[in-house]
Order: C-alpha cells, then structure tokens, then sequence
C-alpha cells in the first residue's frame, strides 16, 4: 500500500514562506543548499541522499539515491537525478559570491566537495530562518501531530499498564511499548536536531535508574542497553514491587513527533516508607504541567514562564526539579529536540500554531524519578490544548 505523500500545496506553502523569510533577513541573497534529510522532507515531502538547491526564482531537487523512490514518494515540482554535485553547476551555471546552508548540519567534507564544484566564496546560515519556519506549524502538520498524540494516549495511558508485571526488564518493557506504537500506525523512531544526536526509541526507568544522566540533555535518565547506548533501558534490570517506574517514550506519525512521560508506582504506596513523598512528587508534577499549559498562549515569552514555574516548585522537590536540567518543556515537531524552549534566554513571543512538549519531573534521591509531560499546541486564546492525552493519569498499579 503506498504511504500518503506531503500535499503539493503544503511544499509550495513552504517555499513561498523561506523565500518570504530570506527576503526579509537577507534581502541580498541569492541560494540556499540544504542536504540534511530532515530540511529535504520539510521541503520536498522525501528523504532522499541529495541536495536541495533553492533560488528567489528556482527550486530544484537533486537526487542521488533513489530518484524513483523521490518520484513516487514526492509531489515536489522538479525532481532531478544526481551523479555528483557537478549537477548543481551545471543547472545553475551563475552560482553566487555568497551561498546559504544549515551550518548547524552541513559538514566539512560536504562542503569541501561543493566547493570543489560551486565557486561561491564564502557562506552563511540560513539555521534561524529554517528554524523559525518549522517552529510555526501550518494545519497539515498539526493534523499529523494529533494523529500521532491520539496513538500515544492510547498506548502509554491504555496500554501500557497492562505490560507492567514483575520481573520484566526494562529494555523489554521500553520494546514492547514501542512495538503497540508500531502496531497502532506509530512511525517506529524519534530524530533529533543535534548533529551528533542519534534516532532513538525512548526510556524506560526503574527506581533509581530514572536518576542516571543520559546521553541527550533531558531530566529522564537511563543506565541504557550499555555504555555505548544510555537509551531504552537495561535488559538485566527487572522490575521490583514496590519501584516507581519512568517510561519518556516519544511517538511519531508522517515524520512528526509528539512527545509524552507518565510515572507509575508498581505496588501499593501506602506499603512503601516514603509512599506520601512519592505521591506528593507526582501530584505537583501534575499540578505544573497544568500551570505551564495554562501560561502557553500566543504572546508569552518563553523565559517569563520559566521563572514563573521555578517561583512555584514546592520546597521540598526544589533541589531536584528536572534533575539537573535547565528548562521547562520544548518545541517539537520533525525532530524531538527544535525551538523555542522554555528557558532563559528564549524571549521571543511565543505564536500560535507552535507545538511544546512541557515535562515537570522531580528526582527524588534513593527512589527514582517521577513527571509528567504531553505535547500542546499554542494557541491565540485560553490555555494550550494537549495533543497526546492526559496528565492525570493512572499512577498506583497493583503488583
């Protein structure tokens, strides 16, 4: 069955956006080269090894594997095949002094081989115009968004406290969880915008485990499958009665993510010693989710209600807010990781049709870590809708 391409409108939308925008911070510019997969499937609706060559008049796809997957995959206009980048030479004889990239992806020896080829001079980043544009999700996006949210929900809420039994491992539970999300229409992976970052399936966390630092820059923690990946969870942890339990597993559908967490208590709190901390942690998890929702309309800088959530973090959970992380929640959409996030330094307005994933978690040291977090959308007025379901949530599971 063939998968359902990006609508063509949607592509054409984009391009006229980025020239609008390039135009207004660049008014001199002349192209822009993008080669990272994620700026090619924004932009074109495929995922192709290629370049994307953008002009004021021009917008060509150059594909070196696989033009006919890009064919059938895409609706994008122009679509070429690719031997090397001499092609962009020769479709674009007059290259300009100065030519646009992603720095933030572009590598020394992709840029290397266009130089080689293209006799620009110097270059520069297009990162805040690209940024900014995928930042403001048009409706198409959000629909897949809420596609994605409403798989979510149904398996991390649903789902998931069905698979919660003793001596489980953590790195089975985490597989199984994402196998209903594959099973449910889930894309099976969550990206990343950092260079060096790697697509991941999530966390999962037993007790004390929720503590360890992870490789990505994130409150969940993990000991991970080993050194070499603190990601998913260990396969020799089991779970224990009486443990809380972390799952940050994100979820995906067409290429967008929502992002969600949920705690559970695998046993009866009132047998646990520190039963009344656990549960308190995980009230006030809840209670600030709920208030930086309520602060997310179209307007509000995101730094502001940074410094307005820290001022209302109960005493007790204060030390161990975020476990060591400096922000609130952040922007999500192609990759897990984009921008704005709330956290100082952000004081650009926030705009409607923006998509944050908001996560309160507390450590609690000997225990393990307890949050919430779900994926809202900005909106003009009231407070921001959730996309992936509920943060009230089952919390005490019976062992």
């Amino acid at each position: 069955m063939p998968h359902t391409p990006v609508p063509a409108q949607e592509l054409t939308s984009r391009l006229t956006r980025l020239r609008a925008e390039m135009h207004r911070h660049h008014p001199d510019w002349h192209m822009i080269i993008l080669d990272n997969k994620i700026d090619l499937y924004y932009f074109t609706g495929t995922m192709q090894e290629g370049a994307l060559v953008v002009t004021p008049d021009e917008a060509v796809l150059f594909v070196r594997r696989s033009f006919d997957c890009a064919k059938r995959d895409s609706l994008f206009a122009d679509i070429r095949p690719m031997g090397g980048f001499r092609a962009l030479r020769e479709a674009f004889p007059q290259v300009p002094e100065t030519v646009f990239f992603s720095t933030r992806t572009m590598t020394l020896q992709k840029l290397s081989m266009l130089q080689k080829h293209l006799p620009f001079t110097a270059y520069l980043s297009a990162d805040h115009v690209l940024s900014a544009l995928r930042a403001e999700k048009s409706e198409y996006e959000r629909a897949c968004m809420r596609k994605s949210g409403e798989i979510h929900a149904h398996v991390i809420e649903t789902l998931a406290p069905a698979l919660l039994r003793e001596g489980v491992s953590e790195a089975r539970l985490c597989g199984e969880i994402c196998t209903a999300l594959l099973e449910q229409g889930g894309m099976g992976i969550s990206r990343f915008n950092q260079p060096a970052a790697e697509d991941v399936l999530g966390v999962c966390s037993f007790g004390e485990n929720g503590l360890r630092e992870a490789a990505l820059d994130s409150p969940s923690g993990t000991v991970g499958t080993s050194i070499a990946m603190k990601s998913i969870g260990s396969s020799e942890r089991r779970l224990q009665n009486g443990e809380p339990i972390l799952l940050d597993i994100p979820c995906g559908f067409r290429g967008y993510h929502t992002d969600k967490s949920i705690s559970f208590f695998f046993g009866r709190l009132a047998d646990h010693p520190q039963g009344d901390l656990i549960r308190a942690a995980h009230e006030h998890c809840v209670f600030l989710e709920y208030e930086i929702a309520s602060m997310l309309t179209a307007g509000a800088a995101p730094a502001e209600i940074y410094e307005k959530v820290l001022a209302i973090v109960d005493s007790r959970f204060r030390e161990g807010f975020m476990n060591g992380a400096k922000f609130l929640g952040h922007s999500i959409g192609l990759t897990m990781d984009e921008t704005p996030v709330l956290a100082p330094g952000f004081t650009t307005p926030l705009a409607a049709g923006m998509t944050i994933a908001v996560e309160p978690k507390i450590a609690l040291p000997g225990i393990g870590l307890i949050g919430t977090e779900n994926t809202y959308e900005v909106v003009s007025h009231g407070p921001a809708p959730s996309l992936s379901g509920a943060c009230q949530t089952l919390f005490e599971i019976s062992g």
